[in-house]
C-alpha cells in the first residue's frame, strides 16, 4: 500500500511538472518572437562590445572586474555573452533562455515546497502564480532583466540545497549550498536575504527550532555566518557601484525615499490581487499625500503586528509575510539607484511571500470541507487562469519598444520616462518632428532628466537644427557630465560643421568617460582624416577594430 502511495504522488507530481511547463509555455512562448526594446537592451547587449566579444578570457576577465551598468554581476554578463555566441543579434534566443531560466526557477519552486511540506496541490498553487502572475511578466519578457531570471535559479536551487542540507547536515551538502549562494550573488546582489529567508524556513515548515531551542541564536549564528559574510561583503561591493554612477541632479531625500518605499510596498501588494495598468516604469512619487503616507505606514505597521501576534497558530503567515517584507526591502529605493523607485520586476522573488500566504494561510482559516472543496479549490484553479491569460495579455506589450512606450502612456499619459521612451521609438522610425513632442513632454515632466534632452538633440539633428542640437547636448552635459553619448553626439554636429577640431575634443571626452565607446573612435578617426591626421586616424580605427568591428550607431 506504501509503496502504490508514493508511485502515485510521483506521478501527481510528475503530471503538475508537466501541466506547469505547458501553462508557462502557453503564456510567454510569444516572446520568441519580441524584439529588443530600449529598456536597457543596448546597454546589456546590442552596444556592449565586450558583450559581443562572445566567451573569451578578456570578456571572462571583464565580467568579474566591472561595475558597468551600476553593478557587480559577472554571472549575469557572462550568461549574455554565451547567448551572443549562440544567436548573435537575434533576440528571440535571448528571450528563449530567460524563458528557460524563469521554468526552472518555478519547478524548483515546487520541489522545494514539496520537499518541506509534503503538500502537492499547495505547493503546485505557489509555484503556478509565481511562473503566471502579471507582475512577473517583466522578468521573463525583457532581455535586460536577465539577472532576475538567473539569480531567482540561482536562489530557488540554494533553497533545495539547504533544504537536502538540513536532512543531513555534512560539509559536502553545506558546500554546496554555498557555493549555490555564491553564484546567485554574483547574478544580481538582490539574493543577499537568503540567508534571512533560511531562518524563516527553519521557523517553518522545517521547524528546525524546535530541537534547538536552548541554544538557537548561537546555532543560527553558526551555521549562516559564512552565508552573512558573503551578504556583507557584496552588499558593500553594490552599494559602490551604484555610488559610482551617482547623479545628484536627479536624486531624491532620504525622508522622500522613505516615502517612496512605504507607498511601493502597499502599491506592490495592491497589484498583486488587482494586477492592473502594469506598466514598464511608474512616475507616481512626487505627488504622494501626507496621509496617503500616514495611511500605509499605519496598514504595515498593524498587519505586521497582527501576523506576529499569531505567528504561533498560523505560522506560514508569518513566514510568507517576513519573506515577502525582507526581499522587497533591497529594491524598494530606500538606497538611491537611477530613477527606479517602483518597477514590476522587483516583486519576482518577494511575491513568493504572498503567495506562500494564499496556499496555507487560506485552508487554515476555512474549516469546512465542502467549503474547501467545492468553492475554494475552483477558486484557485480560476485566480490561476486568470493570472495565465492577464500574463499572457501584459507580455504582448513587450513585443517591441513602441508597443511598450504606448500602452504606458495609455496608462499615464503624462509619465516622463514613458514619454521619453515613445520617443525614441519614433526617432528610430525617422519620425523625428513628433518624436519631438514626446521628448517635450517628458522634459516638461522632468526637466532634468538628462537623456531626453540628448535624444531630443538627435531629433534636431535630423531635421538639420544644429544650433538647436547643440543647446540640448550641453544641457543634457550640464545635467549629467559623464553622459559620454552626448559628448559623441555634440561631436557629430561638430563634425558636420566642419569644426573637425572641436568634434575631436568632444570625442575624447566621450572615450575619457567609456574607454570602450567604438562608436566614438571611429567617429574620431573621421575627424583626425578630415585635418590631415592620418597616423591618429589609424590608431583609432585600429582600436576601435580591437574592440569590435560590430557596432551600432547610438541614438
Amino acid at each position: 500500500m506504501l509503496n502504490k502511495s508514493y508511485i502515485g504522488n510521483k506521478e501527481r507530481e510528475l503530471i503538475i511538472y508537466t501541466v506547469l511547463i505547458m501553462l508557462t509555455l502557453a503564456v510567454f512562448w510569444q516572446v520568441c518572437h519580441f524584439d529588443f526594446v530600449s529598456l536597457d537592451d543596448p546597454t546589456y547587449v546590442i552596444k556592449n562590445s565586450h558583450i559581443k566579444s562572445g566567451i573569451s578570457l578578456e570578456s571572462i576577465r571583464w565580467a568579474f572586474s566591472t561595475t558597468y551598468a551600476e553593478f557587480w554581476h559577472p554571472l549575469t554578463w557572462l550568461s549574455l555573452m554565451l547567448d551572443y555566441q549562440l544567436y548573435g543579434l537575434n533576440p528571440g534566443g535571448y528571450h528563449i533562455t530567460n524563458l528557460i531560466l524563469h521554468i526552472l526557477s518555478m519547478l524548483l519552486l515546487f520541489w522545494l515546497f514539496c520537499r518541506m511540506t509534503g503538500s502537492i496541490w499547495k505547493s503546485a498553487f505557489v509555484a503556478a502564480l509565481f511562473s503566471l502572475h502579471p507582475m512577473h511578466v517583466e522578468s521573463v519578457a525583457r532581455i535586460a532583466s536577465r539577472k532576475d531570471v538567473l539569480s531567482a535559479f540561482f536562489w530557488m536551487l540554494t533553497l533545495c540545497l539547504y533544504v537536502y542540507y538540513t536532512e543531513k547536515p555534512v560539509l559536502k551538502r553545506y558546500s554546496l549550498v554555498l557555493f549555490s549562494f555564491v553564484c546567485g550573488l554574483m547574478s544580481k546582489s538582490m539574493v543577499v536575504t537568503i540567508p534571512v529567508v533560511m531562518i524563516l524556513l527553519d521557523y517553518w515548515p522545517l521547524k528546525r527550532f524546535e530541537s534547538k531551542k536552548e541554544n538557537l541564536f548561537l546555532w543560527q549564528l553558526k551555521e549562516k555566518f559564512l552565508f552573512l559574510v558573503l551578504c556583507a561583503f557584496f552588499s558593500i561591493i553594490t552599494i559602490y557601484a551604484q555610488h559610482k554612477y551617482f547623479n545628484p541632479y536627479f536624486q531624491s531625500s532620504l525622508s522622500s525615499r522613505f516615502a517612496n518605499a512605504i507607498v511601493s510596498f502597499i502599491t506592490y501588494l495592491e497589484k498583486t490581487f488587482w494586477p492592473n495598468d502594469l506598466i514598464v516604469c511608474y512616475d507616481f512619487f512626487n505627488q504622494l499625500s501626507l496621509w496617503q503616507i500616514i495611511g500605509d505606514s499605519l496598514l504595515i505597521f498593524f498587519i505586521s503586528i497582527g501576523i506576529i501576534l499569531g505567528a504561533k497558530r498560523l505560522p506560514s503567515l508569518f513566514v510568507g509575510w517576513l519573506w515577502y517584507s525582507i526581499t522587497i526591502l533591497p529594491v524598494i529605493g530606500i538606497i538611491p539607484r537611477g530613477f527606479n523607485n517602483m518597477a514590476d520586476h522587483y516583486t519576482y522573488l518577494p511575491l513568493t511571500g504572498i503567495f506562500i500566504i494564499l496556499a496555507w494561510v487560506t485552508p487554515d482559516l476555512i474549516k469546512s470541507g465542502r467549503i474547501r472543496k467545492y468553492i475554494l479549490l475552483p477558486a484557485a484553479i480560476l485566480s490561476i487562469f486568470i493570472s495565465a491569460f492577464l500574463s499572457w495579455q501584459q507580455c504582448g506589450y513587450w513585443k517591441n519598444s513602441k508597443e511598450l512606450y504606448r500602452h504606458a502612456i495609455n496608462v499615464e499619459s503624462d509619465n516622463y520616462r514613458a514619454n521619453y521612451g515613445f520617443g525614441l521609438a519614433l526617432l528610430k522610425e525617422g519620425n523625428s518632428e513628433e518624436a519631438i513632442y514626446y521628448f517635450n513632454k517628458s522634459i516638461s515632466k522632468s526637466p532634468n532628466f538628462a537623456y531626453a534632452y540628448n535624444s531630443r538633440g538627435n531629433a534636431y539633428i535630423r531635421l538639420g537644427l544644429h544650433q538647436r542640437a547643440l543647446d540640448d547636448f550641453n544641457k543634457a552635459i550640464h545635467l549629467k557630465p559623464d553622459l559620454e553619448i552626448a559628448y559623441n553626439n555634440k561631436s557629430n554636429v561638430y563634425y558636420e560643421l566642419g569644426r573637425y577640431q572641436q568634434a575631436i575634443e568632444n570625442y575624447s571626452k566621450a572615450i575619457q568617460f567609456k574607454p570602450d565607446y567604438v562608436e566614438a573612435y571611429l567617429n574620431r578617426a573621421r575627424a583626425y582624416y578630415k585635418l590631415g591626421n592620418y597616423e591618429l586616424a589609424v590608431e583609432d580605427y585600429n582600436e576601435a577594430m580591437r574592440l569590435n568591428n560590430n557596432y551600432m550607431p547610438a541614438e
